[in-house]
C-alpha cells in the first residue's frame, strides 16, 4: 500500500520541516579526518535542535569535500545518532552498480530501521576523468539512468516475484528512497515512479519551479507514495547580524569562482578569501550564483525560507550551510532552528 506521507510533518511556524545538506567542509587548516570527525558532531548537535534529516553528498577529487563515500559516512552518523533520519543526498547511480547500492542501503536500513534515506542522482558528481576511474568504463552510463533506478528498486521491494540476484540484506529492507535533481529530467521520473523528489535549488535556482511543475504534473501514486512529496535544498549561512553573515560567506563565494575555472582548493579562510582578486566578469559571476543564498541575521533567513516554501509549496527544506569552520556551520544552523522554532529533543543538550 502507499504511503500517504513519508513521515507526519512536524509544522513550523505554520510551514515545514527543515533538514541539512552536510559535505564534510575540509578547509585550508583542516584535514578530511578533521571534517569527518566535525560532520559527526554536526550529526547530534542538529539532531538535538530537532532537524529531520542529515544528508551526505557523494563528490570525487574535490579538495574541499571528504564526503566521497556516503554508505560508510552513512552508516557512522546513524551509529552516532539514535532518531535523527540520516541518508545520502545523493548516491551518484551511473558511478555504481545498483546491485552494489541495493546491497549497502539495505544493510543500513537492516541496522537502523526507519531512519536511512537514499537519494539518487544522475549527475557523476565529479570530472570526466574522474568519472572514468570510477566505473573503469569510457562510457558514462547515465543514458541508463531510469532502468538503472527501477533496477535498484526491484532488489529492495518486497512484493512482487523473487529474482536472481538477489541480495542480502535487500528485500524488504526498503530505505526512504528519494530522486534528486537540478532539472526537470529527473523530477518527471520521479512523478512516473512515484517516488519523493529533492531539488537542488542551492546550485540550480532558474529551473525550481519548472521542474517542481514536472514533477508534480507527472505524478503517480505508487507504493512507495500516494501523493507528490517535495524538498528543496536552499544555501543558507546565518550569524547574529547580516554583516557577519556575509563575511563569513565569503569563501562560499569563492568557492562558486573556484568550480567554474577549476581551480580547486580547500575552503577558504574569510581573510583568505577577503583577499582573492576578482576581475568585474568574475565578481558578477560569483554574484549572480549567490544571488539565491540565503545570508543574513535569523529574521532575514527565516523570511528567505518562508518565500521559497511558499513559492515552491515544498514539503520540506534542506538548508546548505559551507563556512570555513565547524563553529560558524553549527551556530548558523542553531539559529535558524531557534528562529523557525523547532522542537529540541528533550534531555538532549545543544553545545553550540
Amino acid at each position: 500500500m502507499a504511503r500517504e506521507a513519508l513521515a507526519p510533518p512536524v509544522r513550523c511556524r505554520g510551514v515545514l520541516p527543515l533538514s541539512v545538506l552536510d559535505l564534510a567542509t575540509v578547509a585550508t587548516d583542516s584535514s578530511p579526518a578533521q571534517a569527518l570527525a566535525e560532520t559527526t558532531r554536526l550529526a547530534g548537535e542538529v539532531e538535538a535542535l530537532g532537524y529531520r534529516r542529515l544528508w551526505v553528498a557523494e563528490h570525487h577529487a574535490m579538495p574541499a569535500v571528504a564526503s566521497s563515500a556516503p554508505p560508510v559516512l552513512v552508516a557512522h552518523l546513524a551509529a552516532a545518532t539514535s532518531t535523527l533520519r540520516v541518508g545520502a543526498g545523493g548516491v551518484m547511480l551511473p558511478n555504481h552498480a545498483p546491485l552494489v547500492v541495493a546491497e549497502q542501503f539495505a544493510t543500513l536500513e537492516a541496522l537502523h530501521p526507519g531512519r536511512i534515506d537514499l537519494g539518487i542522482g544522475r549527475a557523476p558528481g565529479t570530472d570526466p576523468a574522474t568519472a572514468r576511474a570510477l566505473r573503469r568504463s569510457g562510457d558514462l552510463g547515465a543514458e541508463r539512468f531510469p532502468d538503472d533506478v527501477v533496477e535498484l528498486l526491484s532488489f529492495l521491494v518486497d512484493d512482487g516475484p523473487e529474482r536472481h540476484p538477489a541480495p542480502v540484506p535487500g528485500r524488504g529492507h526498503l530505505p526512504e528512497v528519494w530522486l534528486l535533481g537540478s532539472s526537470t529530467f529527473s523530477a518527471q521520473l520521479a512523478g512516473l515512479l512515484g517516488l519523493p523528489f529533492s531539488f537542488a535549488y542551492h546550485f540550480a535556482p532558474r529551473l525550481v519551479d519548472e521542474a517542481v511543475a514536472a514533477y508534480r504534473s507527472t505524478f503517480r501514486p505508487s507504493r512507495f507514495l500516494e501523493r507528490p512529496h517535495t524538498m528543496v535544498a536552499v544555501t543558507v549561512l546565518c550569524a547574529p547580524d547580516e554583516e557577519e553573515a556575509r563575511w563569513l560567506a565569503g569563501p562560499s563565494a569563492v568557492t562558486v569562482l573556484q568550480l567554474r575555472t577549476g581551480r580547486l582548493t580547500p575552503v577558504l579562510t574569510p581573510e583568505e578569501a577577503a583577499a582573492v582578486p576578482m576581475t568585474p566578469t568574475e565578481r558578477a559571476v560569483v554574484e549572480a550564483a549567490t544571488a539565491t543564498h540565503l545570508v543574513g541575521s535569523p529574521d532575514q533567513v527565516v523570511a528567505g525560507l518562508e518565500e521559497l516554501a511558499a513559492r515552491t509549496g515544498a514539503d520540506e527544506l534542506m538548508l546548505s550551510t559551507r563556512a570555513h569552520a565547524h563553529e560558524p556551520r553549527a551556530r548558523s544552523l542553531r539559529l535558524v532552528a531557534e528562529a523557525w522554532g523547532l522542537a529540541p529533543v528533550p534531555g538532549r543538550p545543544v553545545a553550540v
